[in-house]
Protein backbone atom coordinates (compact mmCIF):
# COMPACT_ATOMS: atom_id res chain seq x y z
CA UNK A 1 0.00 0.00 0.00
CA UNK A 2 1.54 3.31 -0.97
CA UNK A 3 2.25 6.23 1.74
CA UNK A 4 0.01 9.43 0.76
CA UNK A 5 1.71 13.20 1.78
CA UNK A 6 -1.73 13.86 2.99
CA UNK A 7 -4.28 12.27 5.43
CA UNK A 8 -7.69 12.77 6.66
CA UNK A 9 -8.30 16.44 8.26
CA UNK A 10 -5.87 18.14 6.59
CA UNK A 11 -6.64 21.11 4.27
CA UNK A 12 -6.21 20.66 0.74
CA UNK A 13 -6.07 22.97 -2.17
CA UNK A 14 -7.59 21.64 -5.63
CA UNK A 15 -4.98 22.21 -8.91
CA UNK A 16 -7.27 20.17 -11.42
CA UNK A 17 -11.15 19.63 -12.30
CA UNK A 18 -14.28 20.98 -12.27
CA UNK A 19 -13.29 21.94 -8.54
CA UNK A 20 -10.06 23.90 -9.56
CA UNK A 21 -8.56 26.62 -6.83
CA UNK A 22 -11.05 25.77 -4.35
CA UNK A 23 -9.84 24.92 -0.96
CA UNK A 24 -11.51 22.24 1.65
CA UNK A 25 -10.93 19.90 3.99
CA UNK A 26 -10.13 15.63 3.58
CA UNK A 27 -12.92 13.47 4.81
CA UNK A 28 -11.92 10.35 3.67
CA UNK A 29 -8.91 9.13 1.98
CA UNK A 30 -9.33 5.94 -0.26
CA UNK A 31 -5.69 3.91 -0.70
CA UNK A 32 -6.99 1.47 -3.14
CA UNK A 33 -7.97 4.14 -5.59
CA UNK A 34 -5.66 6.93 -5.13
CA UNK A 35 -8.45 8.98 -4.23
CA UNK A 36 -9.65 11.65 -1.64
CA UNK A 37 -12.76 13.01 -0.73
CA UNK A 38 -12.74 16.55 -0.17
CA UNK A 39 -15.59 18.45 2.20
CA UNK A 40 -17.62 20.28 0.01
CA UNK A 41 -15.78 19.40 -3.26
CA UNK A 42 -16.60 17.73 -6.35
CA UNK A 43 -20.41 17.45 -5.72
CA UNK A 44 -22.22 15.02 -7.35
CA UNK A 45 -26.42 14.57 -7.48
CA UNK A 46 -26.89 10.55 -6.90
CA UNK A 47 -30.40 8.80 -7.19
CA UNK A 48 -30.96 7.11 -3.68
CA UNK A 49 -33.71 4.42 -3.30
CA UNK A 50 -36.51 4.90 -0.59
CA UNK A 51 -35.29 2.68 1.97
CA UNK A 52 -35.64 2.34 5.68
CA UNK A 53 -32.68 4.98 6.36
CA UNK A 54 -34.30 7.28 3.82
CA UNK A 55 -37.49 6.22 3.06
CA UNK A 56 -38.33 9.31 0.88
CA UNK A 57 -35.82 8.45 -1.53
CA UNK A 58 -34.88 10.96 -4.06
CA UNK A 59 -32.10 13.15 -5.37
CA UNK A 60 -29.18 13.66 -3.04
CA UNK A 61 -25.54 15.68 -3.48
CA UNK A 62 -23.02 14.22 -2.22
CA UNK A 63 -18.67 14.62 -2.53
CA UNK A 64 -17.22 12.22 -5.16
CA UNK A 65 -13.36 11.44 -4.83
CA UNK A 66 -11.06 13.05 -6.40
CA UNK A 67 -7.51 11.63 -7.50
CA UNK A 68 -4.57 12.12 -4.88
CA UNK A 69 -2.59 14.14 -7.68
CA UNK A 70 -4.55 16.38 -8.18
CA UNK A 71 -5.03 18.02 -4.69
CA UNK A 72 -1.68 19.97 -2.64
CA UNK A 73 -1.74 20.33 1.07
CA UNK A 74 -1.93 23.98 1.98
CA UNK A 75 0.95 25.20 4.40
CA UNK A 76 -1.46 26.43 7.89
CA UNK A 77 1.26 28.85 8.51
CA UNK A 78 1.80 30.65 4.90
CA UNK A 79 -2.02 29.51 3.48
CA UNK A 80 0.24 28.47 0.70
CA UNK A 81 -0.18 25.34 -1.62
CA UNK A 82 3.59 23.29 -0.55
CA UNK A 83 4.81 20.08 -0.97
CA UNK A 84 5.50 17.92 1.85
CA UNK A 85 8.79 16.47 3.29
CA UNK A 86 9.58 13.84 6.09
CA UNK A 87 12.12 13.87 8.64
CA UNK A 88 13.19 12.49 11.76
CA UNK A 89 12.42 14.57 15.63
CA UNK A 90 14.58 15.47 18.03
CA UNK A 91 12.80 12.29 19.91
CA UNK A 92 13.17 10.34 16.79
CA UNK A 93 9.36 10.05 15.24
CA UNK A 94 9.34 10.56 12.09
CA UNK A 95 6.83 13.85 11.33
CA UNK A 96 5.87 15.55 8.12
CA UNK A 97 6.88 18.90 7.60
CA UNK A 98 5.41 21.60 4.84
CA UNK A 99 8.93 22.21 2.66
CA UNK A 100 7.98 25.88 2.17
CA UNK A 101 8.01 26.71 5.82
CA UNK A 102 9.29 24.13 7.48
CA UNK A 103 6.83 23.81 9.88
CA UNK A 104 6.28 20.62 11.25
CA UNK A 105 2.73 19.48 10.22
CA UNK A 106 0.09 17.16 13.11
Amino acid sequence: MAKFKVKKGDQVKVLAGESKGKEGRIVRVIPKMNRVVVEGLNMIKKHQKPSASSPQGGIVEMEAPIHISNVALVDPSTNEVTRVGRKLDDNGNLVRYAKKSGEVLS
